[in-house]
């Protein structure tokens, strides 16, 4: 008896520690996610790509007004890109960062000229890279194309947001 007694004690002393281990590491599994969350935040994208209906929520109803009326809540960059393009490939990683330095102050969107080939006709787009920069009030203004080092490109987004979007 003693010795069923014996085991029966070993058997739940060994039980409690097993138990607090997995304590321990459920807490550091809660860690562990809790950091995945907050790099997955820093690595999701600022930039937002439109198809032809969200275009209409968010930048211009075209069915509707036939003159411009923006239908946006902040100024935007609207980039005409397509997957193919060199240009494109190298502005995308440029354009993230700004929407990320710019993050509440402007928006960034980006529209596939291969999907959606009407919405870059409408704005006349023939080459791209092509960027729509569209303040809260007044007319947008189109330029396209991009500097010849990344820090060139960086600084032309720059200066068009402080000119055009976010001019006082």
């Amino acid at each position: 008896m003693k010795r069923v007694l014996l085991i029966a004690l070993i058997a739940s002393v060994g039980f409690t520690q097993a138990c607090q281990g997995n304590a321990s590491a459920s807490e550091e599994n809660k860690k562990e996610l809790s950091e995945a969350k907050t790099e997955k935040v820093k690595t999701e994208k600022a930039t937002i790509t439109l198809n032809k209906e969200e275009f209409k929520k968010k930048v211009l109803n075209y069915e509707v007004n036939k003159t411009w009326k923006y239908e946006g809540d902040l100024p935007s960059i609207v980039d005409f890109y397509a997957d193919w393009c060199g240009p494109c490939k190298i502005a995308a990683p440029i354009l993230e960062e700004i929407a990320q330095e710019y993050k509440g102050k402007i928006h960034v969107y980006k529209v596939d000229t291969q999907k959606d080939p009407e919405l870059a006709q409408m704005f006349g787009v023939q080459g791209i890279p092509a960027f729509l920069y569209i303040p809260m009030e007044g007319q947008p203004t189109m330029n396209s194309g991009i500097g010849r080092t990344k820090e060139e490109t960086k600084a032309m987004f720059r200066k068009a947001i402080e000119d055009i979007l976010l001019k006082e």
